[in-house]
């Protein structure tokens, strides 16, 4: 912070969830722009995304991180260490519910390992009425948390949004702006270029293959950009390129939208068997 600057309350703000409780459409929603992809498949966030809210007064970073599952491979062990990871060194911790299905053991396993104080937001209210709204403030409120404060919210509509964060920057200390004005998500753009392509990939492809499907960038030259698709199986090339390349051409035309216009995004389609269950090839991967 510069000696000219007046003091703003800044920090970090975790942001934990079991799988499919729209963490990544909330921290989207709160930051007004696109900082993690989205989907309905479970695990869609792979790593700790940080995206960025500027405000008067105040700059507030919020780490999107991995739903905390029970995992079944080497990858969903390193989503979880991400995940658990993220608690550490933030000015606080957002814990995120989902309005429309049961507070389980799942949530009260992820209560058990959260700080004092945390806040939890009670998200897609907008799904279901109020009295399911105050059953599941009620079971929220039954889990192992202490002095916790709740939100009901809805990442799709902005419904209770304003006020969540309103409370989340009152809970931050005096500090530093740690980005620079304008940036809203702090991840390479190679690496969000590969995820932007990935998330289009989990909307066409069928609901056994998502997991298998990783991205990466391996050349940049603009505005040339080669992305390598990822799979596990030497079978599973056929089903992400397509009948006559159709599904690919699709993902890349998706992806590209969402870039500067005039980008040239090349998409190869490459095995790297068993991925997911291989450490080293996980690490490769970036994750």
């Amino acid at each position: 912070m510069s000696h000219s600057e007046p003091a703003v309350r800044s920090g970090f703000i975790a942001v934990l969830g079991r799988p499919n409780v729209g963490k990544s459409s909330l921290v989207n929603r709160i930051c007004g722009a696109k900082v993690s992809i989205t989907s309905w498949h479970p695990n869609t966030t792979r790593t700790a995304v940080r995206g960025v809210l500027d405000g008067a007064g105040f700059q507030a970073v919020f780490v999107d991180t991995p739903g905390i599952h029970r995992p079944r491979t080497a990858l969903g062990n390193r989503l979880n260490e991400a995940a658990t990871g993220a608690v550490a060194d933030v000015e606080a911790c957002l814990f995120v519910l989902d309005a429309a299905a049961p507070v389980g053991r799942g949530d009260a396993f992820i209560a058990e390992r959260l700080p004092v104080g945390c806040v939890v937001a009670l998200n897609k209210i907008d799904k279901v009425g109020r009295g399911q709204v105050l059953a599941q403030l009620g079971a929220a409120a039954a889990l192992p948390l202490s002095d916790a404060e709740f939100f009901p919210v809805s990442a799709r509509t902005g419904q209770g949004v304003a006020a969540l964060v309103d409370h989340l920057v009152s809970r931050l200390p005096e500090g530093p702006r740690y980005y620079p004005a304008g940036m809203v998500r702090d991840v390479p753009e190679a690496v969000f270029v590969a995820e932007l392509v990935r998330e289009q990939l989990l909307r066409l492809t069928r609901e056994e293959l998502p997991h298998s499907i990783a991205c990466r960038v391996s050349e940049w030259e603009w505005p040339y950009i080669r992305c390598d698709v990822v799979v596990e199986r030497a079978s599973q090339k056929g089903i992400v390129i397509g009948h006559g390349g159709e599904l690919l051409k699709a993902a890349g035309t998706a992806a590209r939208a969402a870039l500067p216009a005039g980008t040239y995004l090349d998409l190869r389609v490459v095995v790297e068997p068993d991925w997911q269950r291989r450490p080293e090839a996980i690490e490769r991967l970036g994750y």
